[in-house]
């Protein structure tokens, strides 16, 4: 685990459609939409997790590590375009990314489980892939699918999500399969609300936050453990 990596804060919530609505608006009003949405200001998220042997990330999460990595594969609508390979590094309140840019056949060659040739790579995210892979036995468990719309400022790098239609794909690996059957683990369709930040949340942000979403209680969110919970009760 990486200490020297640049540290986040991110803040997550359940919230309503109707406090979706309003905040939206609001923040559609003061903050920048993300580039890489469509005229709606969303597009689709498609993440591959990798797990060990011992099912370690899902483990320590629901035991509250506080100090712990998450691997996965991510596309965007499902898409070969851009493939991201990404490591999610949580150190107690605070988290951190890394994330590099794969081609198509090596992503088919890790979610096969082969890491060979990564023993070579110079870069420190891939080396550390090759190590869980060989010394671990990282593998791909779970398909992760949501929909997210996003609002930017470049103060503090302030990102805001509301991520929509969480659904898994079950024991499915096929990432790149756009018809690839797929099932919500939530009851009612609930919508996440993250909130990513440097170091400080700027005040007026917070404030519509407050306004629009006063009963939203902070949660340790996991799109993945939710996901894995679920295929385990199904199998």
């Amino acid at each position: 685990m990486d200490t020297t990596l640049p540290l986040r804060h991110e803040l997550k919530f359940f919230v309503s459609e109707e406090q979706h609505y309003l905040l939206a608006h609001a923040l559609d009003r003061v903050l920048h939409r993300d580039p890489n949405g469509d005229e709606n200001n969303e597009y689709h998220i498609r993440s591959l997790y990798f797990d060990t042997v011992f099912d370690d990330a899902l483990f320590d999460k629901l035991d509250g590590v506080q100090n712990r990595d998450k691997y996965r594969i991510r596309i965007y609508n499902f898409s070969d375009k851009v493939i991201k390979m990404e490591c999610k590094t949580k150190f107690g309140s605070l988290i951190s990314k890394r994330s590099i840019s794969i081609p198509r056949d090596l992503c088919d060659q890790l979610i096969a489980g082969d890491p060979e040739g990564l023993e070579n790579t110079r870069n420190g995210l891939l080396r550390d892939v090759y190590r869980e892979m060989t010394v671990r036995l990282l593998r791909p468990k779970v398909i992760v699918d949501y929909v997210r719309e996003a609002y930017l400022h470049d103060a503090e790098e302030v990102r805001i999500t509301f991520d929509k239609s969480l659904h898994t794909g079950l024991l499915a690996t096929d990432m790149f399969d756009a018809h690839l059957p797929t099932i919500s683990p939530f009851d009612n369709g609930e919508m996440i609300l993250e909130v990513k930040y440097n170091r400080v949340l700027p005040p007026y942000i917070r404030d519509l936050i407050c306004t629009y979403c006063p009963n939203a209680v902070q949660s340790a969110i996991s799109k993945y453990t939710w996901c894995r919970r679920f295929e385990e009760k199904e199998a």
